[in-house]
C-alpha cells in the first residue's frame, strides 16, 4: 500500500483543516478511507448507544495538487486507516499560512500518516514541521462494516444559510433550551424556534428556496450541541 498527497492552495488547505477539525468535534476516532479519486472520513459510531454516524467525502482532485496511492489489491484499490481524530486536526492547526501540505503513509515501526507542513520564516526561508500520526490498518474483511450509508428519498429539501449565521443564532439560543425545532415555508423562510414556559422566541431566515410539495412548514426538532457542531 502506498498513498501521498500535497496541497498549496491556501483555500483548498483551510478547508481541509475546517473538515477535519469538524470531525473531531463529532468522534474521539474516525476511519480515512482512500480510494483514487476520493478521501472518506468515516464515524460509524453506533446510534442506539448516543453516537454520530457520518459520511464525509472529499474529491481528491478539488483539494489536492499531488495525489497518489495503490490500494491493497489491483481488484481492492482502497485504503482504509483508524486514527485519533484529533490528533489529525491538531497537526493541521499548524498549518494556517503554511506554504505547502504534505501527507504520506509511512511506516515508522508502526503504521503512521506523515504530515508535513512548509512554513515561511521572518527570514522569507522555509522550515518543515512534520507530525507522525498513529494509524491502524484496517483489514480488508472488515471493509464491509465502513460502506456509505443508505439515505432515504427525501420529501421536502432545505437549502441552510450561511453556517456562520446559523451558528450564531443557535448560540445566542443556547441559554433559553436544549432544544430548538427548524421549519421551512415555500416562501424561501426557514424559522428557528424554541418554545419554553414562560416564554418562546424565533428567528427569521431567508436561505435560496425549499424544494418539494406543500404550502406549509416541514419542520424537525435537534438539539443545540449538535447544531453548534457545524463549523462557522
Amino acid at each position: 500500500m502506498k498513498f501521498r498527497a500535497k496541497i498549496v492552495d491556501a483555500a483548498c488547505l483551510n478547508h481541509f483543516t475546517r473538515v477535519s477539525a469538524t470531525i473531531a468535534k463529532l468522534a474521539k476516532t474516525c476511519t480515512l478511507r482512500i480510494s483514487p479519486q476520493k478521501l472518506n472520513f468515516i464515524v460509524s459510531d453506533k446510534a442506539a448507544s448516543g453516537g454520530v454516524s457520518m459520511w464525509c467525502e472529499l474529491e481528491q482532485e478539488n483539494f489536492f495538487s499531488e495525489f497518489q496511492m495503490e490500494g491493497v489489491s489491483a481488484e481492492n484499490n482502497a485504503i482504509y486507516l483508524e486514527l485519533l481524530s484529533e490528533n489529525l486536526s491538531r497537526a493541521l492547526k499548524t498549518a494556517q499560512n503554511a506554504r505547502a501540505l504534505k501527507i504520506k503513509l509511512t511506516n515508522k515501526h508502526f503504521p503512521c500518516l506523515t504530515v508535513s507542513i512548509e512554513l515561511l520564516s521572518v527570514s522569507s526561508s522555509s522550515r518543515i514541521v512534520t507530525h507522525d500520526i498513529p494509524v491502524k490498518v484496517i483489514p480488508r474483511k472488515l471493509w464491509k462494516d465502513l460502506q456509505e450509508p443508505t439515505v432515504p428519498v427525501s420529501d421536502v429539501s432545505i437549502y441552510l444559510p450561511v453556517l456562520k449565521t446559523m451558528k450564531s443564532i443557535v448560540e445566542k439560543m443556547k441559554n433559553i433550551s436544549n432544544h430548538l425545532t427548524l421549519s421551512g415555508t415555500r416562501l424561501s423562510i426557514l424559522i428557528c424556534c424554541m418554545k419554553t414556559f414562560p416564554c418562546s422566541t424565533s428567528s427569521r431566515l431567508s436561505p435560496r428556496p425549499p424544494c418539494g410539495p406543500g404550502a406549509m412548514c416541514p419542520h424537525g426538532h435537534a438539539h443545540l450541541s449538535i447544531l453548534l457542531l457545524f463549523p462557522p
